[in-house]
């Protein structure tokens, strides 16, 4: 993890490898390479960062293990051993950097998102709470800036007023999901 407690690249990609297997239940080898490199690639896209981490590896740590056969030469079944159950609680608790160019993020968060019914309805509210707050920060900073701006004469204004309502937006989600828990 960064320094922060925010998730790397390869953590994130273990989150989805280890809430895939949580959530559906064992996996072929095959199966859950295919499912994970679809899912990231719609959230992130195409991404050397998230390329890097095996099934093998994961196998090889005791984050998961082969339900039968050996591995991908003979399409395994694949299911999260105890060790991998504790890092997903882990990686699932890592906090959300504040947003930025990087694609990195909305994994993160789209994966808290998908993963979160995982988790006990207390850990369900405090990451829910710390996406919220996410928001506000992001609202803050996009104030500022939006303060900062007002002489602007180009396409700024209306741009960043779009990104406010956004932010606007997801924080209502999120205060509405953190009222339904």
């Amino acid at each position: 993890m960064y320094r922060d407690n925010s998730l790397m690249p390869k953590e994130a990609v273990r989150l989805v490898v280890l809430g895939t297997l949580i959530q559906g239940g064992p996996l072929r080898y095959a199966d859950l390479a295919g499912s994970v490199r679809h899912f990231l690639d719609r959230i992130v896209g195409p991404s050397l960062d998230l390329m890097g981490t095996s099934l093998e590896m994961l196998r090889y740590e005791g984050l998961i293990e082969a339900l039968d056969g050996s591995g991908m030469e003979d399409n395994a079944l694949l299911g999260p051993t105890d060790a991998g159950r504790a890092e997903f609680g882990t990686l699932m608790r890592a906090n959300v950097r504040a947003p930025s160019a990087e694609g990195l993020n909305k994994l993160v968060i789209a994966l808290k998102l998908r993963f979160l019914h995982l988790l006990d309805a207390e850990s369900q509210r405090e990451q829910i709470d710390n996406l919220a707050m996410l928001c506000e920060s992001e609202l803050a900073r996009l104030g500022d800036l939006k303060r900062a701006n007002t002489a602007d004469t180009g396409h700024f204004a209306a741009w960043l007023d779009q990104d406010i309502a956004q932010a606007e937006d997801r924080l209502a989600w999120f205060q509405d999901r953190l009222n339904r828990l």
